[in-house]
């Protein structure tokens, strides 16, 4: 079975599998007080290009944002999120077992726009209520985003601008970062210009589990980790995490990786074009969304696996079609190989 369901299918690049074999007998400090986190957090801060961030790897994505609205907010202050972002539709509640409010907006093909904060925070929309509504505090954003689409760098600084104006936190989920880098103008020195806080994800992009959480605002950065302990966020074993961004970050095989997931993204999105096949949406990162009849489907699924999006017809079915550091370029290949031969027969 040939799987496009996720970029978190397989273990983790062998680099990695090497460097945590190697240091198997190791002894080392507990919670992320090792040699080997320092050395993620040095690389980490020359890459964005801030000494003064702090940086803390976390065990997972729902965990990180969980822990970032825990650690950033007041207990009456909400998060202004997509409709469609991980936090509102992907982290069963996560945020608001905080006892934070997402309140959601419309966005714009699975983005904040600064219309839809000017709407939310705007004094014809919250100032009349006073006391009597939670007052937002935070944007939140995914680089990619979950319909696979990529901020560029005047959107982003178009975001900062509308948060200064509302005295809002810029915060963004970076789990599919090195994807977004590998398509878009926005670097990591600039998401961290714009941004108070983001993390960088390294479970769907070859590490066997964690994301860095980048702390840019040095107002947020206080006593930080005990929220993320309390949280459960933070790892006993934190060298693990420590020694696996150490090695995502050391010579370029974090952009490697989201490079060839694209690559191979580009691949089956230019194939499918060619065939015929459209889209619910133009994504250049690494998850594409067709549009695909149904008795193709039927068929194709005993050689691969998807996820379904939403029913288009009684005929065709939206699915989602996700690549990987670890995706083959002979399986793309077959994939195509088996629906142009079904479009021709069907």
């Amino acid at each position: 079975m040939i799987s496009f369901v996720n970029d978190y299918s397989e273990n983790a690049c062998p680099e990695i599998l090497d460097a945590l074999i190697k240091t198997n007998y190791e002894g080392n400090p507990a919670y992320s007080n090792d040699e080997h986190s320092h050395i993620a957090s040095d690389y980490i801060k020359k890459k964005i290009q801030c000494e003064s961030a702090e940086v803390q790897i976390l065990m997972g994505g729902t965990q990180t944002n969980l822990i970032a609205s825990a650690a950033f907010l007041r207990p009456h202050e909400a998060v202004i999120a997509v409709r469609t972002g991980h936090i509102c539709v992907h982290e069963t509640g996560a945020i608001e077992s905080t006892g934070h409010k997402c309140i959601e907006v419309n966005g714009c093909e699975g983005k904040v726009t600064p219309l839809d904060v000017e709407k939310v925070c705007g004094p014809q929309h919250w100032d009349h209520a006073g006391i009597l509504t939670v007052k937002p505090r935070m944007v939140y954003i995914s680089q990619s985003t979950e319909v696979g689409t990529v901020y560029s760098a005047a959107e982003l600084r178009s975001l900062r601008e509308i948060c200064d104006k509302y005295d809002l936190l810029l915060f963004c989920d970076g789990a599919r970062l090195s994807s977004a880098l590998d398509c878009s103008d926005v670097t990591m020195p600039i998401l961290a210009s714009l941004c108070d806080a983001f993390y960088i994800g390294g479970t769907k992009n070859g590490a066997l589990f964690g994301e860095a959480m980048v702390i840019v605002n040095t107002a947020l950065q206080q006593e930080f980790r005990f929220v993320a302990k309390q949280r459960g966020g933070m790892l006993a074993k934190g060298w693990l995490l420590g020694l696996q961004f150490e090695i995502l970050m050391k010579d370029g095989l974090f952009e490697k990786c989201g490079s060839h997931a694209n690559r191979m993204a580009h691949i089956l999105k230019k194939e499918l074009t060619r065939i015929g096949v459209k889209f619910t949406i133009d994504s250049p990162s690494n998850q594409l969304f067709p549009i695909l009849p149904n008795a193709i489907l039927e068929l194709l699924k005993s050689d691969f696996a998807w996820e379904v999006i939403s029913i288009i017809d009684d005929s065709h079915t939206e699915i989602r079609l996700v690549t990987s550091w670890a995706t083959k370029e002979k399986d793309v290949r077959f994939f195509i190989e088996k629906l142009e031969g079904l479009y021709i027969n069907v």
